[in-house]
This record gives structure tokens, C-alpha cells and sequence, in this order.
């Protein structure tokens, strides 16, 4: 096996000014597939920014830097009608959007999706590489400030790494998928990825304090959990770092605990907290504290499902029966169940006493395709016919 650490020879071109922009852009209108990935510093900062894209068009390879002062309407341009090429590429196409509103209007091939409806159980893209190419792809700058300058050697090449085969693997991919009649599942299933990716997500904002844990605290404590992680998020602001790194969760939550049975206590008596909560992040968050011990019953959070709105009825031998059929459909064609429909579909079928293959795909959120399989198992188990013989 191959590792590319071995691959010494830099072959690509880091796109820092408008004469290297200028080259890459006539290789893309050139070309006619560009294989495009690209990193972000979510893991460095609160507001989440695109800090270098990896494109390929055939042997050629580029990393663009984002931050350089240039123009890159040209470039926005030139990829917009490309066949483009990703692995996972929902995220990559949001950031972009968010960049410079790009907005794809050729086909995209997603290389995940297509190892998925292979029944690939392996499908990161190391992953997928190592089992066509028999190359062994590096993590080690996996978790890199991609927003700090200047960016090392070893950091480029591993960054044009995630490009480089992307073509090559499309192209193994689609032949397996068009051996076994999937291709136009593979269409449909990245249309509607980029059609998601086109789409703004709801705002959630006003319910985001409910982290994981939430559920199993009382409303008192609930009171607590908004304002401390209201005060997270406002230091996680101003000093432009991940919430996680001003406060994690677990912490939060431990907070949250001993403070609803300690309101008045000082903080050096309860939770272990970091070094650099003195100062001002020590006399804020101290004020938030006040803030929700202060508050009155009637002003205390809710419990999601204080309101329960009971969803239509659903007959559970029916829906074990369907997903039992559905599971064993998937099981033939060696695909995962969950990636022919998922628990939640199915439970919107049965609820909703869908039957045509309209039925199917508006009460689920089905694709064509997905529906197409699960109506045979549908008419097998919900809408059999009965035997009233009484044999």
C-alpha cells in the first residue's frame, strides 16, 4: 500500500493572488469536471468562515486562499456551471453559498452518497480511497486552524490530498452504480442535496440553549441552563472561539446543577472550572446566575413536551411489519435499511395511510426512488388483502 506521505514533489497550486487566480480559472473552463472540497475553522472559532478550497481538474491541482484581497467573481463563475464533483458535500456547499453565494447549477456528484447507495459500509473518503487505490491517506493536519497564516507545506499537501482523487474515485463509483442500475437513485439522491444546501436552515436560536441533557432537568434548573449558556455564547462572541472552548456541555450542565442548589455560594465551591474564569468572565457570569435565581416560577423555561400534540395514530404491528418487509428489501439489494427509508419515514407512512407513490413521498420526505421500493413492501404488509374466511 501506497502512503502519501511518501508523495514528496508539491504539484499543485496555491492560489494566493489574481495571477493564480487567473490561471485556475482558465483550467476549469476548460475542463469539464472539477473536484472541489474545502476547510472551515469550526473548530476555532464561533463565526465559522471558509478558509481554503482544494479544487482538481484532472492532473491539475489547486488550494485557494479565501483571505487573499482579490475578486473571485470570475472563479464563482467559471465553477457555477461545471460538473462538480464532492465527497459529502451538503457542508461544503453551504459554506460556499455563505462565501460568495455560490450556487451550483451543473451536476454534482457526491461520492459519499454514492458509496452509500453501493452498501459501502466504509465511506469516509480515506476510507474509499485506500479500497479502490490502495493508497493510505494522512490525518495528521486533520484538525488544523485552517484560518491561521501562513499555512505550512505539510498542511497544503493535505489539504490538495482531499481533491486529488475525488475524479478517479467518481469515476469507479459510477461504474459500479451503473452495473447495478443505481444511477438515477445517485441523481435524484444529489439533486436533492443541493437543493438543501440551497435552502436557509430555520432559525432555532430562541430554543438553542436546550443542549443534549436538557430533557432531564427540572424548570428551575432550566432557568439557569438559558442564562449560563446566554453568557457562553455572548463570551464565545466576543472572543470569536467555539462555545466548547469557552464552556463544554458536561460542564455547563454540572454548573447548572450545583448552581440551582447553590445560588448564593461563591464559584470556588462548586464545579472546577478553567483557569481564566476571573476578571470580567467571572463577574458576568456571576450576574447571569443572579439573573436566574432571581426569576420568578411563572418566568422559569418549560419542558419541551409540557404541550404534547399527539401525532395521528399509528398501528405498531403494522408499522413492525413494514419496516421488518422494508429491512429485508434492503437486505436484498445490500444496502443499508436506514438509507432505503428511515424509522421516521416509515412511521409517517403508517401514520399517515399512504398508498399511492405520491402518497408515499409527500407524508415521508421520500425520494422517488426510496418510495418506489418501500410501496411493494407496503402493499406486502399494510394494505394486504385479509382472509375473512375464518380458515
Amino acid at each position: 500500500m501506497t502512503s502519501l506521505s511518501t508523495l514528496q514533489s508539491p504539484d499543485y497550486l496555491y492560489v494566493c493572488n489574481s495571477a493564480t487566480l487567473e490561471k485556475l480559472i482558465r483550467s476549469i473552463r476548460k475542463g469539464e469536471s472539477v473536484a472541489l472540497d474545502m476547510e472551515a475553522d469550526s473548530l476555532h472559532s464561533y463565526f465559522e468562515k471558509v478558509c481554503l478550497i482544494q479544487l482538481s481538474v484532472g492532473d491539475e491541482h489547486f488550494v485557494v486562499d479565501p483571505f487573499v484581497d482579490v475578486d473571485f467573481g470570475g472563479l464563482v463563475e467559471a465553477l457555477a456551471p461545471k460538473r462538480l464533483i464532492a465527497h459529502g458535500g451538503n457542508y461544503d456547499l453551504r459554506m460556499l453559498r455563505a462565501w460568495q453565494d455560490f450556487r451550483p447549477d451543473g451536476e454534482v456528484f457526491d461520492t459519499m452518497i454514492a458509496a452509500q447507495l453501493l452498501g459501502i459500509e466504509q465511506i469516509g473518503l480515506a476510507a474509499l480511497v485506500e479500497r479502490f487505490f490502495d493508497i493510505a491517506m494522512t490525518k495528521d493536519s486533520q484538525k488544523s486552524d485552517w484560518s491561521r497564516r501562513p499555512l505550512s507545506e505539510k498542511q497544503l499537501r493535505y489539504a490538495v490530498n482531499d481533491t486529488r482523487y475525488l475524479e478517479g474515485l467518481a469515476e469507479c463509483l459510477h461504474g459500479e452504480l451503473r452495473e447495478r442500475g443505481r444511477v438515477e437513485w445517485h441523481r435524484e439522491s444529489c439533486r436533492a442535496m443541493v437543493d438543501a444546501a440551497g435552502r436557509d436552515r430555520p432559525d432555532e436560536s430562541d430554543e438553542a440553549w436546550r443542549i443534549k441533557g436538557a430533557g432531564r432537568l427540572t424548570h428551575r434548573q432550566l432557568a439557569y441552563l438559558r442564562e449560563i449558556w446566554g453568557w457562553r455564547d455572548m463570551r464565545a462572541r466576543r472572543s470569536d472561539r467555539p462555545a466548547f472552548k469557552v464552556l463544554g456541555n458536561r460542564q455547563l450542565l454540572e454548573l447548572v446543577q450545583w448552581t440551582e442548589g447553590h445560588p448564593e455560594e461563591s464559584l470556588d465551591k462548586g464545579p472546577k472550572l478553567p483557569r481564566n474564569f476571573v476578571g470580567s468572565w467571572r463577574r458576568t457570569l456571576e450576574q447571569a446566575i443572579a439573573r436566574a435565581a432571581a426569576l420568578a416560577p411563572a418566568e422559569w423555561p418549560k419542558r419541551r413536551g409540557t404541550v404534547v400534540v399527539k401525532p395521528p395514530p399509528m398501528d405498531q404491528p403494522k408499522f413492525d411489519a413494514l419496516r421488518a418487509e422494508c429491512a429485508r428489501i434492503a437486505g436484498d439489494l445490500e444496502i443499508a435499511p436506514s438509507t432505503m427509508a428511515p424509522k421516521a419515514a416509515l412511521e409517517a407512512i403508517v401514520q399517515q395511510h399512504s398508498r399511492t407513490l405520491g402518497e408515499v413521498m409527500e407524508s415521508s420526505g421520500l425520494l422517488r426512488w426510496q418510495a418506489e421500493l418501500v410501496q411493494p413492501a407496503l402493499e406486502a404488509t399494510l394494505h394486504a388483502p385479509r382472509d375473512d374466511s375464518g380458515d
